[in-house]
């Protein structure tokens, strides 16, 4: 299938773009400001399906609304019309449209030439009234509270919000990127004169604010966000797609001693925490139980033996681990257990624990396996 892009460099042409290039089944014609109209004319001579996404937010003067948002639509339009073009064709038009500013009124103005070629030539027609879309690769300081705010944040520049109380409207790119994708089939149901994307995410601007900085502080604290939360999940994604080139890395504390060491991961508030354990040749390290607090051992590199034995019982119990096997050994509570390393090298253990360490609260008690 031959696909047109308009808008081919934006934000939405970029995701879009990049999700159909990972299929044989489509050719993508990429329109730009750098086409020449014989380059465009071919395209929509060839085209089966268009994605009509070029338009014109930010200009320098307010004429140009009409001229990216309106003008260009009825050229492209034309063009297709001139080629006697079957193939249907999606629009990504905004919310603003239903607003009476010189934005909105471009954008309602290119709707209507899209219904208008709809009953001139039958041809099916999409047409999306987008709310704010955020997502890897949106341009910072431009169409974007979310871009720029990760942007900023990401890279320790101020930010200015004027309402944190503003409820906004916000669609995640993956999401249009589908469901842009959907029409693909021709047969998609449009209950109204518009299609939707959904889910809608409705968050005031401060919440957004909050988790972001939050998402900068936890790499510090070793935490990870919570992911069950879908907006908070997108919006970690596209906060992370900020990040400078050179900081993609960053520190862990590991506590040292003659033994080996001993590194915490990652935290959670939900799901407890990771670590990795390094043991010395020869060395046991464990010899405690625990009330509720439970773990899971896995032994990535040398090797060992796990032991236990209930408390109240003198009865030894041994796992034998390895990286020859991974396999993951579960730490039950009401069992005293240690591990030692039987090899000659380093034995590197990632574990994982129900909950975050917690000083005051350590449910650890000592005992010899």
């Amino acid at each position: 299938m031959n696909i047109l892009v308009t808008g081919a460099n934006g934000f939405i042409g970029k995701n879009l773009i990049a999700d159909l290039n990972y299929s044989t089944d489509y050719k993508v014609f990429k329109v730009t400001r750098d086409t020449t109209d014989a380059e465009l004319e071919g395209y929509c001579e060839k085209a089966d399906f268009v994605y009509h996404l070029a338009g014109v937010n930010r200009p320098s003067d307010e004429s140009e609304f009409m001229k990216g948002n309106y003008e260009f639509t009825k050229k492209f339009l034309k063009k297709l019309k001139e080629k006697k073009s079957k193939a249907p064709i999606l629009i990504s038009s905004s919310t603003q449209a239903e607003k009476y500013n010189p934005y909105g009124e471009s954008k309602r103005a290119g709707e209507e030439l899209v219904f208008k070629y709809k009953e001139e030539t039958g041809n099916n027609v999409f047409v999306y009234r987008l709310p704010n879309v955020f997502g890897k690769w949106s341009k910072p300081n431009y169409n974007s509270v979310v871009a720029t705010f990760c942007h900023n944040i990401a890279n320790g520049l101020p930010i200015t919000v004027n309402d944190e109380s503003v409820n906004l409207k916000l669609v995640y790119i993956d999401d249009v990127v589908k469901e842009f994708k959907s029409t693909l089939t021709h047969d998609k149901n449009i209950p109204n004169r518009f299609c939707e994307v959904n889910p809608v995410h409705e968050v005031k601007l401060g919440k957004i604010v909050e988790l972001i900085y939050s998402f900068k502080k936890s790499r510090e604290k070793r935490t990870i966000p919570d992911m069950n939360d879908s907006f908070t999940k997108k919006l970690y994604s596209t906060y992370l797609s900020y990040l400078p080139e050179n900081q993609f890395n960053y520190d862990l504390k590991m506590n040292l001693d003659e033994r080996g060491s001993f590194t915490e991961f990652i935290k959670t508030v939900d799901r407890g925490q990771v670590s990795v354990n390094v043991s010395k040749p020869g060395v046991t390290k464990g010899n405690h139980w625990h009330h509720s607090k439970n773990e899971k051992f896995l032994v990535v590199s040398g090797e060992g033996v796990i032991r236990f034995r209930k408390i109240g019982s003198n009865e030894l119990i041994e796992y034998y681990v390895s990286e020859e096997n991974f396999e993951v050994v579960d730490i039950p509570t009401g069992y005293t257990h240690n591990i030692e390393n039987l090899g000659e090298k380093d034995m590197v253990t990632v574990m994982w624990a129900n909950e975050i360490f917690d000083p005051e609260n350590a449910d650890t008690y000592f005992e010899e396996v």
